[in-house]
């Protein structure tokens, strides 16, 4: 009895001890100064059109890649799920593989990766994000991707394309756009994965904070026949032709480091069919929200100075 007591306890013990040097060991977070730092300089604009490849799900789309790739004339490829998280993406577990990725545009993540071939590689965490930090590794699984890409080629730029939950949100819908970005995501997730050996500088295309700033100027009437951001989407979620539109210029944006005012209205869907094109006003009106947003956030790379 008293050997079984022992043994018990000594289990105990080991299991407390660890704990704690998983505590000890487990990687922290870049300070908020260290932080800073990190986005100090901003990238070089590049010379041309590179490759970009994007890893997602149904924020990213098939159609937006398509019209980015139409604004910047690059190529691109992509892995798609419903719903999907980055650490899904690692495991394989991806919902909707089939479905999402029966285009000439799919590239298994894994062999896209380690071939080298994409200067640029775009991530994207699912959403809820706190759930995602919660249950899925968010961090680690940002930091393994970067890694991967990293390894294959060092001088790869990795953004994390920040995006948004629902608008019928309880919280309020531009209240967790303002708050997550500190909280969220670079708190919770970049400032965590960027801590971690070999994954260097993450740069962030900040889509969540381009549609607060649209809500906000065209609630201003300051975007010529935009009322709110009502008409960028197709349900509570999902942005429609010209959330689309409006994303790849963002992305444009944030990769290329150049406003993207006077980029073309009209363009295809991935699928080829044209998409509803922007009327001219409200495109450039978003068009300069979009560089706004973008050379007055660090985290981008992109200066003001084009």
């Amino acid at each position: 009895m008293r050997r079984a007591r022992w043994i018990g306890s000594g289990l105990a013990v080991a299991a407390l001890l660890a704990a704690g040097m998983f505590v000890l060991c487990r990687p922290g977070r870049l300070d908020e100064a260290a932080f800073a730092a990190a986005y100090g300089q901003p990238l070089p604009p590049l010379a041309g059109p590179v490759a970009v490849y994007h890893l997602g799900h149904s924020l990213v789309g098939r159609d937006m890649p398509a019209m980015l790739a139409q604004l910047a004339g690059h190529d691109h490829a992509s892995q798609l799920g419903w719903g999907v998280s980055l650490r899904e993406h690692q495991t394989g577990e991806v919902r909707g593989m089939a479905e999402e990725n029966r285009s000439p545009a799919f590239r298994p993540v894994d062999e896209a990766l380690a071939s080298g071939d994409y200067p640029v590689v775009v991530l994207t965490e699912m959403v809820e994000l706190k759930d995602a930090i919660r249950y899925h590794g968010s961090a680690e699984a940002l930091a393994y991707w970067a890694k991967t890409a990293r390894q294959a080629n060092p001088a790869v730029r990795i953004y994390l394309y920040e995006t948004w939950h629902r608008r019928d949100d309880p919280a309020g819908w531009l209240a967790r756009l303002d708050a997550d970005l500190p909280a969220l995501w670079e708190g919770a997730l970049l400032r965590r994965a960027m801590a971690r050996p070999g994954v260097g500088v993450i740069h962030v295309i900040p889509g969540g904070q381009v549609m607060a700033a649209v809500e906000r100027a065209a609630a201003a009437g300051e975007i010529p026949g935009l009322a709110g951001t009502d008409a960028l989407f197709a349900d509570e979620i999902h942005f429609n032709d010209l959330g689309a539109w409006l994303m790849a210029n963002t992305h444009y944006a944030v990769i290329y480091g150049r406003s993207p005012v006077g980029l073309p209205v009209a363009l295809r869907k991935a699928d080829g069919t044209a998409a509803t094109a922007v009327a001219p006003d409200m495109a450039r009106a978003l068009q300069e929200v979009v560089w706004r947003v973008v050379t007055s956030y660090p985290a981008t790379g992109v200066s003001q100075a084009e």
